[in-house]
């Protein structure tokens, strides 16, 4: 359908790409596939969501270097303010962050709405197992403030 002209950044009721869903479904080839037709990584839904930032949520290191060609914004905020690096510190993707940390200048001392870093949501939120623990590891070697 691509190579028939099918439009790549179409959405449905809730402003979701095919992008978006593609990588909300873990579908690499098929988001490299939409990539490589001029998807865009930055294009929001209703909820604020981006293919970009929805890389920090589900913690997927390949779909990170699917759309890192694409260039998507570093700095572009979900509905709580926060960069893709905050989720995956909240949720404990060990692999996501240390990933975005050696591959791109992601802000980690990013502050969202609610006031906190990447590091208070993975001390916070995180229920204290090792995967938080590493995550709090590369965060402070990536030089987060802990204050």
């Amino acid at each position: 359908a691509i190579e028939g002209g099918a439009r790549v950044d179409v959405r449905d009721e809730e402003l979701r790409t095919p992008l978006l869903l593609a990588v909300l479904g873990d579908h690499v080839e098929a988001a490299r596939l939409l990539v490589a037709a001029g998807a865009d990584p930055n294009a929001q839904d209703r909820r604020e969501d981006s293919p970009w930032l929805a890389t920090g949520v589900t913690g997927s290191v390949a779909m990170l270097h699917v759309l890192l060609p694409a260039g998507p914004d570093l700095t572009l905020c979900n509905r709580f303010g926060g960069v893709s690096l905050i989720p995956a510190s909240e949720r404990g993707h060990v692999a996501y962050v240390r990933e975005v940390l050696r591959v791109t200048d992601i802000d980690v001392d990013h502050v969202n709405r609610l006031g906190w870093t990447a590091l208070l949501e993975a001390v916070i939120l995180g229920e204290g197992g090792l995967a938080h623990r590493q995550v709090v590891e590369l965060l402070l070697a990536a030089g987060a403030s802990p204050d």
